[in-house]
C-alpha cells in the first residue's frame, strides 16, 4: 500500500508510522529522515537543502519532493511506502500526485489521525525530558516519574523543552490548521481519506488504523 499519514502535532504520527510500516511490510519515509540521510550522504539534493538551511531559509518544495521521489523509487518501496511529514501543504500534495503519476503508481489511502486540540496541548505540554539522556521521556499525567522533576532511570533533572510549552504548541497547531490541514480536503476530493481517532493506547490506535486501511483497500 502507498499511504500518506496526516494529523496534528502530538497525534502520535511517528509512533503509529513505525508500527504500521512494520505490520504492512513497507518502508516508513519521514521528512526528517530524508533530510538527514541526504545531507549526511552529501547528495546533490542534500547539499542544496543544507545550503538553504545554513542560510536560515526554508528548503524549497522541489528539493523536498526530489528527495521523497528518490526514496520512493528505491527497491524496498516497490510494493508501497508510508509517508510521514510529507506532503505538508496542497502544493506538495499536487507535486506528489504528479510524481507518482509519472512513475505509473498512485496513493491507496490517506490516514488522518484525529485528536482534539486540547488533548494535543495536554500531550505535548506535559512532556518532561531528562537532561542527561533525551530518550528518557516522562509525562506529568500519563507517565509520571516516581519523584517530581527527577528521572527514574538515571536521576537526571527533568525539564520541559521550549518548543513543548503551551504557547508554542498552540502556534504549531495554527500552522498545521493553515498549511497542512487543507490537504485533507484535497485528498477527500479523491476519495482517499480514512479518518480514525488517535485517542487510546498505542496498540488500540494501530489496530483501529489497520482495520480502517483494510476496509479502504
Amino acid at each position: 500500500m502507498r499511504i500518506v499519514l496526516v494529523g496534528p502535532p502530538g497525534a502520535g504520527k511517528g509512533t503509529q508510522a513505525a508500527y504500521l510500516a512494520k505490520n504492512l511490510a513497507i518502508p516508513h519515509i519521514s521528512t526528517g529522515d530524508l533530510f538527514r540521510a541526504n545531507i549526511s550522504q552529501g547528495t546533490e539534493l542534500g547539499l542544496r537543502a543544507k545550503g538553504y538551511m545554513d542560510a536560515g531559509q526554508l528548503v524549497p518544495d522541489e528539493v523536498t519532493i526530489g528527495m521523497a521521489r528518490d526514496r520512493m523509487n528505491q527497491p524496498d518501496a516497490e510494493n508501497g511506502f508510508l509517508l510521514d511529514g510529507f506532503p505538508r501543504n496542497v502544493a506538495q500534495a499536487e507535486a506528489l500526485d504528479e510524481a507518482l503519476q509519472a512513475d505509473g503508481v498512485k496513493l491507496d489511502a490517506v490516514l488522518d489521525l484525529e485528536v482534539p486540540e486540547d488533548e494535543v496541548v495536554k500531550r505535548i505540554a506535559g512532556r518532561r525530558i531528562c537532561r542527561n539522556d533525551s530518550s528518557h521521556v516522562f509525562h506529568v499525567t500519563y507517565s509520571r516519574p516516581k519523584q517530581d522533576g527527577v528521572c527514574d532511570v538515571c536521576g537526571g533533572e527533568l525539564y520541559q523543552r521550549d518548543d513543548d510549552s503551551e504557547d508554542t504548541v498552540r502556534k504549531r497547531l495554527e500552522v498545521y490548521h493553515t498549511q497542512t490541514e487543507p490537504i485533507i480536503d484535497y485528498y477527500k476530493a479523491q476519495g482517499l481519506v480514512v479518518t480514525i481517532s488517535a485517542l487510546g493506547k498505542v496498540a488500540e490506535v494501530t489496530g483501529r488504523a489497520m482495520d480502517a486501511l483494510e476496509r479502504s483497500s
